[in-house]
């Protein structure tokens, strides 16, 4: 059956995999970023199946006026996604405040807003899917990324408690442990394929009963840098003896002598 998903941060990287990936399977897609024009290039312009809107996640405002928007078009919304993101990886000591006052509108603020804009049309349908993209930060700390994790700390406390309080409505979220990807961002050699993340997600959203995390071994998988088994393959668990864990801390390494910056930050979608 055909469904009404809505997306944020769907200009590029994961979330225009996801996009199309639904659209692909059938769906019809809201894609929202900050330039609608970036929507346009990478997904094509408004069709069927497609509307693009131009949306900043930070504004509670803006989140109402999309998913009204996204209501005129196609009549209802049954997946959110949330995976508008910001990103600031550096050690703690070389951070200042605004830093930490800029990781969260975008990754927990924004989540919140375009959620409750989005909650009633859900639980009025008594039906609907959430997907909270968030990341392996948000199950460890790790060291280059404390303001980032603690964003992500932040996101997966609120989606396990939002759980809990709309399941009686028939309403699911899921939180998305997303391992490093292959984007423009990171190189190509060594992360994830984002498509098959997207597809992977594509499937969950049409389970009778999504999970409420993705499987957390699919996250210590990923950080030993085997990244070509699909989520939830249970035969992979590394130790930190294995093969595997050294070859990690064998690249770790390899970055600390490389000479990059110790600070990088990166813009949201």
């Amino acid at each position: 059956m055909q469904e009404t998903w809505f997306v944020t941060g769907a200009s590029r990287g994961l979330g225009a995999q996801i996009a199309k990936a639904a659209i692909r399977a059938g769906n019809r897609v809201v894609a929202t970023s900050r330039r609608r024009e970036a929507l346009v290039e990478t997904l094509g312009p408004d069709s069927d199946q497609l509307s693009n809107l131009e949306l900043d996640v930070t504004s509670a405002g803006e989140a109402r006026a999309a998913v009204q928007a996204a209501l005129s078009r196609f009549g209802a919304i049954d997946v959110l996604v949330n995976n508008a993101r910001y990103g600031y990886l550096g050690f703690f000591e070389e951070s200042t405040i605004r830093d930490t006052q800029a990781q969260f509108p975008t990754n927990l603020f924004g989540v919140l807003n375009v959620t409750r804009a989005v909650l009633p049309i859900m639980r009025s349908a008594r039906k609907g899917r959430i997907f909270n993209i968030s990341s392996f930060g948000g199950i460890f700390g790790a060291e280059l990324g404390p303001l980032h994790g603690a964003s992500k700390f932040a996101l997966d406390g609120i989606s396990e408690s939002l759980s809990r309080e709309i399941a009686p409505f028939g309403l699911f979220v899921t939180v998305v442990e997303s391992s490093p990807l292959r984007t423009e961002f990171l190189t190509r050699e060594s992360l994830r394929d984002p498509a098959k993340l997207a597809e992977s997600i594509v499937r969950m959203a049409g389970e009778a009963k999504p999970p409420t995390r993705t499987d957390r071994i699919e996250i210590e998988r990923s950080l030993a840098w085997h990244l070509d088994t699909p989520i939830g393959d249970h035969r992979l668990h590394y130790q930190r003896s294995d093969e595997g864990y050294q070859e990690c801390q064998h690249r770790e390494r390899s970055f600390r002598s490389s000479g990059l910056p110790l600070a990088w930050k990166r813009h949201g979608r």
